[in-house]
């Protein structure tokens, strides 16, 4: 069961779906999107179903630039806009919650959540990157990992080995870099939506499965 939320008491303003489980475990997760999608994507969709199906409360929101325009990617002087999104639903999500808050995303929201986790590393219990984007396609050079090193979240990520954003050797190459505790789950045959032949099969509840055992292991 989820229903719309919306919050314009403050900027940037929260709006995005609610997923309330049936038996609340105490726990909640804030889930956004990537740059070129908002948070009605299937994949946050079913990821948020399998949360609150797994007993967490689930928050999934679009990011302040998809608020702003229904279309385009984000701009690059938006990004700390967009980091100031995310910290205040994870402000939203503590005021309906008492146990710990988890935080990620697809693609662009996953890397702003590293980002803003490494700028604060109080302000969620674990991370969960869905296909962080690692490099641009075809540009191996240009790796986005300037703030892993002081990224001192736990942090889980997974990945498609078809994803263009970089390979399963790249991710684990970089992880290291990041002096948390982090693991990597690989998607057989996934591209960088993680679906395959347009289904995601029993992979969220799967996630869900491992990220728990992961985020128990660190405590």
């Amino acid at each position: 069961m989820f229903e719309p939320i919306s919050d314009v008491t403050a900027e940037p303003s929260i709006r995005g779906f609610l997923h309330t489980p049936e038996k609340p475990n105490g726990g909640g997760i804030v889930l956004t999107h990537g740059a070129g999608a908002n948070c009605q994507s299937k994949l946050l969709l079913e990821m948020s179903e399998a949360f609150a199906a797994a007993g967490f409360t689930a928050l999934r929101i679009d990011l302040p630039f998809r608020i702003e325009r229904t279309h385009g990617p984000p701009s690059p002087g938006g990004a700390a806009r967009d980091r100031e999104g995310l910290c205040r639903a994870v402000a939203l999500l503590k005021e309906k919650v008492r146990g710990p808050i988890f935080l990620g995303g697809h693609s662009y929201g996953g890397r702003q959540s590293t980002m803003l986790a490494a700028e604060d590393s109080q302000l969620a219990a674990a991370l969960l990157l869905l296909s962080y984007p690692l490099h641009p396609p075809r540009k191996p050079e240009q790796l986005r990992t300037s703030h892993f090193p002081k990224l001192k979240t736990p942090a889980f990520f997974v990945s498609g080995t078809r994803d263009p954003f970089g390979t399963i050797a790249e991710l684990e190459s970089a992880l290291k870099l990041i002096p948390a505790a982090r693991a990597l789950h690989e998607v057989e045959g996934a591209g960088h939506d993680l679906a395959i032949k347009k289904s995601f099969g029993d992979l969220p509840a799967r996630i869900v499965s491992e990220f728990r055992s992961f985020f128990g292991a660190t405590r």
